[in-house]
């Protein structure tokens, strides 16, 4: 019998991928036909993910999107999760493949992201990323923010940037790191992407952080950053954020180094946009915004240098 016949065609296009339904019957040791109820999840900006249903269990299955092979070392991804198994940060994690990027976690009932326009979700879940740093864990992969500029820039494959300053504005950038070496207090297994949309609250106030996929080496301090740009903060917001962060005492010098890894997390990502907009995946409003933090930010950096 053709294995496909068996099998709902809504279910296989719900998961849009064959090979995802025969992933999961292996990992369970379960008939095909007794994966149901899968429904597509929102698109990420990096994987395409769904639900699905076994033995009476919901779980969540994460497909790579377009272009990530080329984005993610999944064999890294794979030795983050090694490192960080044990510790209670993240989602449980029933299977991982290094090679393709599948993976299958838990789905937490009645858990909910963080809202980064209230202020205690933001305040719980910065203290839990600050236990996280805290536990100064190590892998042996690092995340560099200026050698991943070029990466992402040279993925266009010679085709120009879409902004008509964007040699300047890189520039400028790139010079921000003689500041950011002088300031780099500590390295140590660093989430990189922990944006709002990663911080999980379970129903018990607990918080989960989850998609460990960028996660390396770096400045702890990027982690805030990240944090900032993705929720679209001005500066006052990003100076709360900062205050939460630390409890209300951050260093001059610190807080302008985070303003600095803003003004490069832009254009990172940006430049990821970049990338994945000429795949046809456009983000509109979220990558001209990264853009202008990029331009924004180094012109805060050198504000508070004169001042």
């Amino acid at each position: 019998m053709n294995i496909q016949s068996s099998i709902d065609k809504n279910s296989i296009k719900a998961a849009n991928n064959l090979n995802a339904l025969l992933c999961i019957s292996k990992v369970f040791n379960e008939d095909i036909v007794n994966i149901t109820d899968i429904h597509l999840m929102k698109k990420g900006m990096t994987n395409r993910s769904f639900y699905f249903q076994c033995r009476g269990k919901k779980y969540i299955m994460r497909i790579p999107g377009e272009g990530t092979d080329k984005l993610i070392n999944r064999k890294e991804e794979a030795s983050v999760y090694r490192a960080i198994a044990g510790k209670d940060l993240s989602d449980r994690v029933l299977y991982i493949n290094p090679v393709n990027g599948y993976k299958i976690t838990e789905f937490y009932r009645n858990a909910r992201v963080c809202d980064a326009h209230n202020k205690m979700d933001v305040k719980c879940c910065l203290e839990r990323l600050r236990e996280f740093h805290e536990m100064k864990l190590q892998v042996e992969h690092e995340f560099d923010l200026f050698a991943q500029i070029e990466f992402y820039e040279s993925l266009w494959q010679g085709t120009p940037s879409g902004y008509s300053d964007y040699a300047e504005t890189k520039s400028r950038v790139f010079s921000l790191q003689q500041y950011i070496n002088e300031y780099k207090e500590e390295y140590c297994l660093t989430h990189i992407d922990a944006v709002p949309d990663n911080f999980l609250i379970l129903s018990d106030g607990s918080v989960k952080l989850i998609d460990w996929e960028y996660a390396a080496m770096q400045d702890p301090h990027v982690d805030i950053a990240m944090f900032a740009i993705y929720s679209l903060y001005d500066k006052d917001q990003v100076d709360s954020l900062i205050d939460i962060y630390f409890d209300g005492y951050c260093p001059k010098e610190i807080r302008i180094k985070i303003y600095c890894y803003i003004a490069v997390c832009g254009l990172l990502w940006s430049n990821w946009c970049e990338y994945k907009e000429k795949l046809g995946v456009k983000f509109c409003e979220y990558a001209y915004r990264q853009y202008q933090y990029a331009k924004d930010f180094f012109d805060i950096v050198q504000m508070n240098l004169i001042n």
